[in-house]
Order: C-alpha cells, then structure tokens, then sequence
C-alpha cells in the first residue's frame, strides 16, 4: 500500500488552525471596514445608518472581510490558486439551475421546520411589514455572510483536505466537524443544535462532491437564514433580527421536538430529522447524477 505523505501545514490540525485564523482576520477587517463605511455614511444619510435595515445588514456585511482575506490567501500561492476555478461557472454544477434548485431548497427545508413549529403551536407569528427595497439590500447582506462561511469551509478548508488527505470522507466529515465547531459560542448553542450545523456542512459537502455546485450550497445556505431570520423573524443560530417580515411573539414561545426558545428551530429534534433526510437524498440523487454524466465524461 502506498502511504501518502503530507507536508506538515496540510494537516488536520494545521488546516483547522489556518482556516480559524483567517476567519478572524477577515471578521476583524470585516469590522473595520464598516465602521469606515457607516461612518461616510452618516454624514450623507444619517437616518439609514440608524435604521434597524442598516442594523441588521451589518450584521452580515462584516464577513465581506471573509471573502477579501481568503481570496488574497487563495491567490497569494500558486498551489491555491485553482481552489479559485470552484468559485467560477467552468465548474460544471455552477450554473442557473443549481442556484435556484439551492434557493428553493433552503427555503422549502426551512420553511418546513418553521411549519411544523408554527402548527404545534410553539411560536406565534405576526405580520409587520414588507418593504421590497430593504429585503433584497438585506439577502444581498446574507448572500454575503453565508457564502463567506461556505467559501472558507466548502471551498477552501474542503479542497485543502481533498488534495491533502485524497479521501472525500475525510474533506466532508472535516469541514463539517470544524463548521460546528466555529457556532459553538452561539448564543443559546446546545448539543442538539451543534449536531444539526454538523449535519448542515455534511449535507453542504455532499452538494460539492456530487454535484460539483458551490453555487447550490451558496444559495441553500443564504435561503435558509434569509427565511428564518428576515422572513419570519425567527432566531437564526441564537441571533435575533432588528428587522422582519413577521414577528415572533417571544413570550409566548416554548421549546419541544420542533422548536428551542434559544437557538430557534435549528436546535431541535426534528430539524436534525429533516438534515438527515435530506443528506440521504442527496447521496441518493447525487448516485444517480454521476451515473448519468458518465458516458459524456469518458466519451
């Protein structure tokens, strides 16, 4: 058998260590720049600035400083650079079609959680307003905070481990397991919503290693908090929007199989359920998707 050998910095550890690192750095220049920003911005539109729309979208567009350390990291080295063809649509699962089936699927699968809760009456919503202009501004902002966490753990960490270790298992499992680990100061986290993220990243990595569809992932990830958090106000990995479609009535929320008062409908048995379901789906489509490409790949 042939033992694979792996420079000291492509290691597990090494890898987790460097992936920390920059998320931190980009957080911190995240932070930064919008002091800079809000602060220009003041002094023409004051009011926005102080708007709870403006409030929460920052709360998002820090991890702008995520995709500006991370590409320079990728681009930094020769031997990262072609971690950068995942990001682009020569990537054959990049494309319109897995967007959208992502968007739909994040907003189905969440919406479904949120569903049940709602009829077994954990929570009650009310309407609060629509306004057009301040959602698409703000799912811009949660575009930009979600694929930022895929960007640094489905395309970095996970082709760093895939070119390190030549195992899938290992870049799925991996990535997973360090996703989960970086929620852990969330507020309200518990052992059920740690392992409901854990299987989030299981079901993220199977999209990329089936369907070769960082763009999927990309739009299940922000489909799923824009509907929890901006739709339907609802906590979104223990954070609470300023700002909503609907509102939840706090006081009257309660934890069971579908809903934790603290962590909101990801930290519950039957969110975990529904991960599960859909990670087997996955495989299952994902199986039946490289039969059929195949033929046109050896032909």
């Amino acid at each position: 058998m042939k033992i694979l050998k792996r420079k000291w910095n492509e290691t597990l550890v090494v890898l987790y260590i460097g992936t920390f690192l920059l998320m931190m750095i980009g957080q911190l220049l995240g932070e930064l720049l919008l002091a800079g920003l809000s602060f220009g911005m003041s002094l023409f539109a004051g009011s926005f600035v102080q708007s709870d729309v403006w409030t929460v979208s920052t709360m998002y567009l820090l991890f702008i400083g995520i995709w500006i350390v991370v590409l320079l990291w990728i681009g930094a080295w020769k031997s990262n650079r072609p971690i950068l063809r995942q990001l682009g649509p020569q990537t054959s699962g990049n494309n319109w079609r897995f967007l959208l089936a992502g968007a739909a699927a994040g907003f189905g699968m969440n919406g479904l959680c949120i569903l049940v809760a709602w009829l077994h009456h954990d929570i009650y919503l009310s309407y609060d307003s629509f306004h057009p202009i301040a959602l698409l501004f703000i799912l811009i902002a949660v575009w930009i905070q979600s694929a930022a966490e895929e960007l640094i753990c489905r395309v970095f960490l996970y082709q760093k481990l895939l070119k390190s270790y030549q195992k899938p298992a290992v870049a799925i499992i991996g990535n997973a397991f360090l996703f989960a680990l970086l929620h852990m100061m969330n507020p309200g986290v518990t052992i059920l919503s740690l392992l409901n993220i854990f299987l989030v990243g299981i079901l993220f990595s199977l999209v990329v290693y089936y369907f070769e569809s960082v763009w999927c992932a990309f739009a299940i990830h922000t489909l799923w908090n824009f509907t929890q958090n901006i739709l339907f106000g609802l906590p979104n990995s223990g954070l609470v929007s300023l700002y909503s479609v609907f509102r939840l009535d706090a006081s009257t929320a309660r934890d069971s199989f579908a809903y934790n008062v603290a962590f909101g409908v990801e930290g519950t048995v039957f969110t975990d359920l529904v991960m599960i379901a859909a990670v087997v789906l996955v495989i299952f489509l994902g199986r039946k998707y490289q039969k059929r490409r195949a033929p046109r790949l050896s032909g």
